[in-house]
């Protein structure tokens, strides 16, 4: 608390003394700066569901507008955390984050703490925000929790993106953009009156781009990486219903058909080398066919590189795999609308909508986590030789060899296993939600000003996940049930898929809320805001395991060759214990049903909690305010389910919450030609809910303990700056700086999957190194390594995605002539290192990076149209879109593998002459990891033509 309080108290010294200082100045040039330089345009915003100038509002908060997006070149989400402190975006996946409180998971039964509203209707998806200028005339970023106006689960902050309206005299737009990689973009949209009081506008765009920012070597495959085919439509009416009445409604429809495009498509590379354990998840692992030491025969592959990564070759843009990836989303569309009634003296208003979207994801799966694809098609994994002393007696040796032992009466009978390896995975959200609130609402410009509102929201989805082996043949066959006493006979599966997850739920929620701000004197304003949220979550999730040539299922690809069964191991993943938290109770064990090869368990939870804001505003002067402000943020409990689940022991976790204090200031310079925007917060976050991967290390199937656990404490503090500078006329310079520390403060006895041992540099463990069975020592056995796992204490660790530090800063001059104006730009951006997981380790991080872009903009003099030429990353650096993620290579490996490969056994595996090992070698240290990329250099030319 005493550090917490000496940060706010410097902090606001400093802004204090700033504001002195340069005051002084300010006064004795006004009139010599006034005459040589150009005024900052006032921006009005409504971040407090009012109409204000952006210096009125007392909360952090960049804005940009359709105008300022087209002069910087700001076209994606990412373009805009170049220039909002605080602000980062995982374009792999669709993640958000502000002030390092961010989105973990695309699993819908986890909330996002960074709430994005498209023209005030709730999306989990941060894609609007990034919706072309043609379409969007402002998007507002408010950082720091705004739990009072907003609620739902804006505990990081919150994104408003207000779209174009209609407008009252004609007006017509196209626009086209012709760039390398094969990109076009076409766009229009028109607009004006149909009838008095009555405006319509209608907008559409369709972009393509043929070339992926990523090369497939495979002869005769696509390439990947932004390979999209989208469009967007949208309708909308605008009309006044009378003197007192008005109102707006907007309908839109959008598509996407891409190859390897769009969020979940490839970002990024891999920079480990082939993971060549025999084994992946739950089958023969097509990486085992560049074991060496001579354990496989007759490899197939159609890289040209054979068992090389292509991304370690000099490209870290290549990549080879047989799966041709695909994003598709289809029937999508979506309704916002409002209506608004002004009585004498405060309006009423409704605001109402909702979407529907189906998106698919289709993509490789045939590489086990964090290792590169391969493009290895088949291999023959030779028979062992009968060994009649393998088991006890001879009887059970027979019948654990069956290969063999039929080969030895008939000769040929049974073949070696020859695998079918070419496996693709399905991840597809069938998702619609539905937002009504009513708001009331003071009008005028008395002392006093009051909002209040009631919201209610419910949406639905399905997150149905599945991996596919369609070349296997064997898939087919009678499925032998593991566990045939709780699951009974299982069904074949003709869809030949080896894990099969349908996770479905429902969310409800309702608020009501209010925010009172009264001006008590001329130059103070006291705010004070409270909300209740109640959140429900209900649903079911249902999962079927496959199990395939893995000896850990009982089926050793060496012992039975081609008489190797598909197994169902079901009931062996899933967690049969007592009814976890959040599972409902239906008096079996786990609270799971099995029926038709299925295990299925239903879940419900219901949190709430009250919200709010205190704060204070001082005005001395014209163009300077000062204010603080305490908010407390809350975010609902969730489900862990999905892809990383599979029905384990701790399903639920518990709502976040966080406490706010926050100091800044809002300063005009200089008769408006330097605008000075500084912000210096603290957040205390209790129960950050963040994911942990959990990996058995017992060489045998285990029950899913990874979870969405809740960090007890974490900080997020710092410091951030925006400046707008207008020294001369026609000349602007942009400056945005960030610090922000986010780590956490208390978690401990957590194990890394990466580095069970804790081992790694930066590790804290908790206990000494221990060997698995030593006397007298409790410990998870690493049969890998042969030691015990050791928890860690995080303390100190930083919060996944966020750079500790961000620079950005812009500078544009405009040459007027008579025949238009020319518009150079230049920007350069530098982004600190950050970590992908609450592990804060070398093989989590991404490296800080730079970029330079430009732009070339003429404007015709009459402002009919515009030219741009651009340029992105100019020097065609590496940058890094979110911190990195990584996998340890682990698994069985046969003696000659490891002699051959110079690696260190682990204990024995249950076939003799096989080890538990990991694949740490002189040129590896057996943990891969994956870094997701930010474009390269990419170029074009748009040309604008407004009638």
């Amino acid at each position: 608390m005493q550090h917490k309080i000496r940060l706010l108290a410097s902090s606001a010294l400093l802004a204090a003394a700033v504001f002195g200082t340069t005051a002084a100045h300010a006064q004795s040039s006004a009139g010599t700066t006034a005459a040589a330089a150009g005024t900052i345009e006032e921006l009005v915003v409504t971040a407090e569901r009012r109409s204000q100038s952006l210096q009125d509002v007392p909360v952090a908060i960049s804005a940009f507008t359709s105008e300022k997006r087209d002069l910087l070149g700001i076209k994606s989400i990412q373009d805009l955390t170049n220039f909002t402190p605080g602000l980062n975006y995982t374009s792999a996946n669709d993640r958000p984050s502000l002030r390092g409180i961010g989105r973990l998971t695309n699993a819908h039964p986890i909330g996002v703490p960074v709430a994005v509203y498209d023209d005030g209707i709730y999306t989990t998806s941060t894609t609007t925000a990034g919706k072309s200028p043609i379409f969007t005339d402002r998007v507002e970023v408010l950082r720091g929790p705004q739990g009072t106006l907003y609620g739902r689960n804006s505990i990081g902050g919150a994104i408003n993106v207000i779209s174009k309206r209609p407008t009252e005299d004609p007006y017509a737009e196209v626009r086209a953009t012709v760039a390398n990689y094969g990109r076009t973009l076409f766009e229009a949209a028109v607009s004006g009156p149909l009838a008095p009081d009555l405006q319509y506008r209608l907008a559409g765009s369709w972009e393509k781009q043929r070339d992926g920012y990523y090369k497939n070597i495979v002869p005769g495959m696509p390439s990947e990486g932004n390979v999209i085919d989208q469009y967007f439509l949208e309708g909308q009416l605008q009309a006044k219903f009378g003197d007192h009445a008005d109102g707006w409604v907007k309908f839109y429809v959008q598509g996407w058909n891409n190859g390897g495009g769009g969020p979940g498509a490839r970002g990024g590379y891999t920079n480990g080398p082939a993971n060549f354990s025999e084994f992946g998840t739950n089958n023969i692992n097509a990486g085992f066919a560049c074991a060496p030491g001579g354990v496989v025969a007759n490899v197939v592959s159609t890289s040209p590189l054979g068992c090389t990564n292509p991304a370690l070759t000099g490209d870290h843009r290549s990549f080879a795999s047989n799966v041709t990836q695909a994003v598709s989303l289809d029937d999508t569309y979506g309704l916002s609308a409002n209506y608004t009634y002004h009585f004498d003296g405060f309006d009423l208003k409704y605001i109402g909508g909702g979407l529907n979207y189906h998106y698919t994801l289709f993509q490789d799966n045939s590489a086990p986590t964090s290792s590169p694809a391969l493009s290895v098609m088949s291999f023959q994994v030779p028979t062992a030789p009968f060994n009649p002393a393998l088991k006890s007696t001879l009887a059970a040796s027979i019948a654990a060899q069956p290969c063999a032992a039929s080969n030895l009466q008939a000769p040929g009978s049974c073949a070696p296993l020859t695998t079918q390896l070419m496996q693709s995975s399905t991840y597809a959200e069938d998702y619609h939600n539905l937002s009504h609130e009513i708001d009331f609402s003071s009008s005028g410009n008395g002392a006093l000003q009051w909002l209040g509102g009631l919201y209610y929201y419910r949406e639905g989805y399905k997150q149905p996940v599945f991996t596919t082996e369609p070349q296997n043949a064997a898939l087919d066959g009678a499925v032998t049930p593991a566990a045939a006493a709780l699951t009974g006979a299982v069904p074949r599966d003709f869809q030949r898929r080896l894990y099969d997850d349908r996770p479905q739920f429902e969310e409800e929620s309702y608020a009501g809320f209010g925010q009172v701000d009264w001006k008590f004197t001329d130059t103070l304003k006291l705010t004070v805001g409270l909300r209740y949220s109640h959140d429900k979550l209900t649903g079911s999730e249902s999962v079927r395991v496959i199990c395939y040539a893995f000896t850990a299922c009982g089926t050793t690809p060496e012992l039975l060759g081609s008489f190797t069964p598909p197994v169902d191991t079901t009931a062996g993943v899933v967690y049969l214990g007592g009814v976890p938290a959040g599972v409902v109770n239906n008096g079996k064990p786990g609270g799971i049903t099995f029926a038709d090869g299925f295990a299925t368990r239903n879940y419900a939870a219901a949190w709430s909690a009250t919200t709010g804001t205190a704060g204070l505003q001082w005005n001395p002067d014209p163009g300077t305010m000062f204010y603080g402000r305490y908010s407390r943020g809350y975010m609902m409990g969730g489900f862990n389910s999905g892809v990383t689940s599979t029905l384990g022991q701790f399903p639920e976790t518990n709502p976040e919450y966080i406490n706010d204090f926050e100091v800044g200031m809002k300063k005009d310079f200089f008769n408006r030609t330097l605008q000075v925007n500084v912000a210096v917060f603290y957040e205390d976050l209790r129960d950050f809910q963040a994911p942990l991967t959990v990996v058995s290390t017992s060489g045998t199937l285990a029950v899913s303990q990874s979870q969405y656990l809740n960090i007890p404490k974490s900080v997020s503090q710092g410091v951030e700056l925006e400046a707008n500078w207008a020294p001369v006329e026609h000349l602007n310079v942009l400056f945005n700086y960030s610090y922000d520390d986010a780590h956490v403060v208390t978690l401990s006895g957590i194990v890394d999957s990466a580095d069970p041992e804790a081992l790694a540099a930066g590790a804290k463990p908790l206990t000494a190194l221990t060997a698995c069975n030593t006397p007298g020592v409790a410990g998870v056995c690493d049969v890998n390594t042969g030691l015990n796992q050791r928890t860690q204490n995080l303390s100190g660790n930083s919060l996944p995605q966020n750079p500790k530090n961000k620079v950005a800063v812009a500078v544009t001059y405009a040459f007027e002539t008579e025949r238009g104006t020319l518009i150079p730009e230049i920007s350069y951006i530098w982004r600190d290192k950050q970590y992908g997981t609450i592990f804060e380790r070398s093989y989590n991080e991404a490296p800080s990076w730079d970029q330079w872009d430009g732009r070339v903009t003429w404007k015709g003099k009459d402002n009919r149209y515009s030219v741009i030429a651009y340029v992105k990353n100019a020097f065609n650096t590496i940058g890094y879109d979110g911190g990195s993620t990584s996998s340890r290579y682990a698994g069985v490996y046969s003696a000659a593998t490891i002699a051959a490969a110079g690696m260190t056994a682990g204990l024995p595996g249950s076939v003799p002459g096989t080890f538990n090992a990991v694949q740490k070698t002189s040129t590896f240290n057996g943990i891969g990891t994956t870094y997701n990329l930010t474009p390269p250099r990419t170029f074009g030319v748009e040309v604008q033509y407004r009638f």
